[in-house]
């Protein structure tokens, strides 16, 4: 992408952008994928996203409908290109549309980030709670590896009720031929749990141990063409026994017989225990650093603009809503349990200054000590947001043009980290 750019009188800065046809087709590419996935598109072999739209939606011209977010993909990667953090997202204007295998020429208009200033730039003092891990967790830990190593045992037979554990063989047949992942010997089976479909469980419920039925139910499955239909399954089933579960008690036998690496039951607690203060250690820091982030912010100078305000918001707005679809929740919903909209509008604008103000603060921490961000530096950044493969993110980062961003976030971290290491904390006395 060969990009220039022009300062305005106002402070702003005018990048003109011109992207190669190769990058077109990159932004458009991601732009579909995008949409795909929010459209809950079927995926077909051996054809495209363009072709599985007009299938399914009858859409003959996807280009045409992504072309916005395509444009605004491009846009970070001009952003970059000129090494510029800007305060908020900028939006592009072009004169001709974005094609296929052509080039793309754009302009946007950036604002950069303010050089703010502080009131002090002297040591912050920070009162902390103290590090502690309660008892309980290890207990809880220990229950749940107790709960992972559950037997099924034989108990008193009975005629099967719902929520009852029972030893089932079952063979299984559709149209004649064997169900492989069905049929079987002996399987623990636990009655009216929602396992199989309701007429699996009104058949097999009343039996006794040692009865043999065989009856036919419907099941879900798919046709040729990948659709969701009703087919029905032939059984025969025999009851072989009614069971209950058993979950051990953790004593020194029991670790010598199934966790021979520790020498007893205390000296796993105290692994159990070692594991989790070394996670939680990690998030004292964050928590640290996050007091002496809060306490430097108080010393901010300067006005921030309405845009930044608002872009901030809809960033907030859009992760808000994000997270809720995943946990099934409305947004009305969200509002409600937090006090309505009003407190929660009040409640919103205070976090997005909290958040905005922090961020400048560390901004100008960084820029008065005259601090560099290193290679390793910007790992750790990757690290905060993929912990498990921070390689992945990094890769992600810069390939969506977004390096600018990925800059921002170290030198944030250097600055934070380097405002705990010179504060003066005090530990709290722990609570009784």
């Amino acid at each position: 992408m060969k990009v220039t750019d022009k300062k305005l009188d106002d402070g702003r800065i005018q990048l003109e952008a011109v992207a190669t046809p190769e990058e077109v087709d990159q932004a458009l590419n991601a732009a579909e994928y995008g949409f795909a996935q929010q459209m809950n598109l079927r995926p077909v072999q051996g054809k495209s996203i363009e072709q599985i739209a007009e299938d399914q939606l009858g859409i003959k011209d996807l280009a045409s409908i992504v072309e916005p977010q395509a444009t605004e993909m491009l846009v970070p990667f001009a952003i970059d290109k000129k090494n510029i953090i800007p305060s908020y997202p900028p939006k592009a204007t072009a004169k001709s549309p974005l094609k296929r295998g052509q080039s793309f020429t754009f302009t946007t208009t950036v604002a950069p980030r303010p050089d703010y200033e502080l009131s002090s730039y002297d040591p912050v003092s920070i009162t902390v709670a103290p590090f502690e891990i309660d008892p309980a967790e290890v207990e809880n830990e220990i229950a749940r590896m107790a709960d992972q190593f559950a037997e099924f045992v034989t108990d008193d037979p009975h005629p099967v009720q719902s929520g009852d554990h029972c030893m089932l063989a079952i063979e299984a047949t559709k149209d004649g031929e064997t169900m492989q992942g069905l049929t079987t010997d002996g399987r623990t089976y636990t009655a009216g749990a929602g396992l199989m479909p309701d007429g699996f469980d009104e058949n097999v419920i009343g039996m006794d141990v040692g009865e043999t039925k065989s009856f036919s139910f419907t099941g879900p499955g798919f046709d040729d063409q990948g659709n969701q239909v009703d087919e029905t399954i032939d059984c025969t089933v025999t009851v072989k026994e009614i069971q209950k579960r058993v979950i051990p008690t953790i004593t020194d036998e029991w670790v010598k017989k199934n966790m021979p690496l520790y020498r007893d039951a205390e000296a796993l607690r105290g692994s159990i225990k070692e594991r989790i203060e070394k996670g939680r250690a990690a998030e004292y820091e964050n928590y640290k650093r996050q007091v002496a982030a809060s306490e430097l912010a108080k010393r901010f100078q300067g006005r921030i603009a309405d845009e930044v305000y608002e872009a901030m918001q809809q960033t907030m707005l859009g992760n808000i809503r994000g997270e809720l679809q995943q946990q099934g929740m409305t947004f009305e919903q969200f509002v409600e349990q937090n006090g309505g909209e009003q407190q929660f509008n009040m409640m919103l604008m205070m976090q997005i200054r909290e958040t905005l103000v922090q961020g400048y603060a560390l901004d100008a921490l960084f820029r008065h000590e005259g601090l560099v961000v290193s290679d390793e530096d910007i790992d750790d950044a990757c690290r905060l947001m993929n912990a498990q493969n921070p390689k992945m993110a990094r890769d992600q980062m810069e390939k969506s043009g977004r390096g600018f961003a990925l800059r921002e976030i170290a030198e944030r971290m250097k600055a934070n980290k380097w405002l705990l290491d010179h504060a003066d904390v005090t530990v709290a006395e722990p609570q009784k």
